[in-house]
């Protein structure tokens, strides 16, 4: 006659060994087919590009409120909602002082140091190994999966779109689906007086965490180097989160923004 506890014993067994396996496996990371690795969490960064997935979804959690914020290491940009937090917003703006825009000329990118540097002095995240775009997409992306050998490049991930609301499915081989956004550009810094910085000041701005956004290519290149008053991003939701870092990095940097510029970055908290 077979034991009635035999069972019983076997299934505890193979629980004790499944546990064992978890507690031995936690923090390892997957390995593809083709040799890359997969993480987690927010990882690391590629080229600009994405494929974009099944449609609008809800942000992935872990996006914060630029007042929440400050030096912008943490992810994504929440709304800000509530009454106190869009009034906070308000008073943030109005710090602000305005002038009109100037002319672009001698206005070229190698002016700000070449692109995403990890060597600019004064930001979050620099001298670090990875280039400013990698650690971008290490604060942002979800699932990252790695080039083999590397902790910095990305060949794939999914990232929440704050600008436009989507979730995207980016691949290395789209590299134009995702794109890194300077949320004040670098041009209209240019013509609201960066062309008179020292070139340290300039690569800061450049490369500072605060304003740089992964976003979907596409909204990123109808913003081209607009202020405020000309483009807002397409998720009405996430505006006055939007003006709020405009602000931010204007602040950071006591530069100007323009007179329109300002009211409507007023008009998207209430104001």
């Amino acid at each position: 006659m077979r034991h009635k506890g035999a069972g019983n014993i076997r299934f505890v067994r193979a629980a004790a060994v499944a546990a064992a396996a978890v507690l031995l496996c936690s923090g390892c990371k997957d390995l593809g087919a083709d040799g890359s690795s997969t993480g987690a969490g927010a990882g690391a960064g590629a080229g600009a590009g994405a494929s974009a997935g099944a449609g609008a979804a809800a942000p992935d959690g872990r996006a914060v409120s630029p007042l929440k914020n400050p030096d912008g290491t943490k992810p994504g940009l929440a709304p800000v909602t509530t009454g106190a937090d869009k009034a906070a917003a308000r008073k943030l703006i109005e710090e602000l002082s305005t002038k009109g825009r100037g002319p672009k000329t001698g206005y070229a990118r190698d002016k700000f140091g070449y692109a995403w540097m990890d060597t600019a002095d004064g930001v979050p995240l620099a001298r670090n190994g990875c280039d400013t775009r990698d650690d971008l997409i290490h604060r942002d992306g979800l699932n990252l999966r790695f080039r083999a050998g590397s902790d910095c490049v990305v060949i794939a991930m999914t990232l929440h779109d704050p600008y436009t609301g989507t979730t995207i499915e980016w691949r290395k081989q789209q590299a134009s689906e995702v794109q890194i956004d300077h949320v004040v550009p670098l041009s209209y810094s240019w013509q609201m007086g960066s062309s008179r910085w020292p070139e340290n000041k300039r690569k800061q701005l450049a490369n500072d965490v605060l304003n740089l956004i992964p976003v979907q290519g596409r909204a990123n290149s109808a913003k081209g180097d607009s202020g405020p008053a000309a483009w807002l991003p397409p998720n009405k939701q996430i505006r006055c989160a939007y003006a709020v870092r405009f602000a931010q990095v204007a602040i950071k940097y006591e530069m100007p923004v323009t007179a329109p510029d300002k009211e409507m970055m007023l008009r998207q908290c209430g104001g």
